[in-house]
């Protein structure tokens, strides 16, 4: 896996308590284009994308790369967790590992994202032991806030980009997630 370094790619399925982590399958297709065209799930990433246009330029199954992983409920996808070398979009992340989650609103207050999150930061401390990982949000997105802290992402800086407030925060294997 390139993007993060020397790791084989893809991992083994994480299996959580409720939860499988997996590569995306052409069956999450529909799930993605509603995840991407959520106003809800847009609100803090400039505003959903439009349904025809991703029904459109999507492939049958949906992109799969070093880093994505599909978080599956009961066979179902429910979100998205993306760990990757970040390439730059923030002068803050550029060359470091950077998480990224974006769950369905139906998902949203049971637990699931901090669930999945854990378990990709924990698979990441054991595939690269003792590099940090980055994370960046919005500090108007109270949830996403609240689940930095709960993984355990420390505060490190906070900035203007792209018309808000952000909140950038770094986690270490040092520290205990979930």
């Amino acid at each position: 896996m390139t993007e993060l370094g020397p790791v084989a790619w893809p991992p083994a399925p994480i299996r959580t308590e409720r939860l499988v982590l997996r590569e995306p399958e052409a069956r999450d297709r529909a799930a993605v284009i509603e995840l991407l065209a959520s106003p809800e799930v847009g609100t803090y990433l400039g505003g959903p994308r439009p349904r025809d246009e991703l029904e459109r330029t999507m492939p049958g199954a949906p992109g799969r790369r070093p880093g994505l992983f599909t978080v599956d409920l009961d066979g179902a996808m429910i979100g998205r967790i993306t760990l990757t070398r970040e390439t730059g979009h923030l002068r803050q992340a550029e060359g470091r590992a950077e998480l990224g989650y974006l769950f369905l609103p139906q998902a949203w207050g049971r637990g699931y994202a901090a669930e999945a999150c854990a378990a990709a930061l924990d698979w990441f401390a054991g595939a690269l032991p003792g590099e940090p990982v980055v994370l960046a949000t919005q500090t108007a997105n109270v949830r996403s806030l609240r689940l930095a802290a709960k993984l355990g992402f420390i505060e490190a800086e906070r900035f203007e980009a792209y018309g808000a407030e952000q909140w950038f925060g770094v986690w270490s294997s040092a520290t205990p997630s979930g």
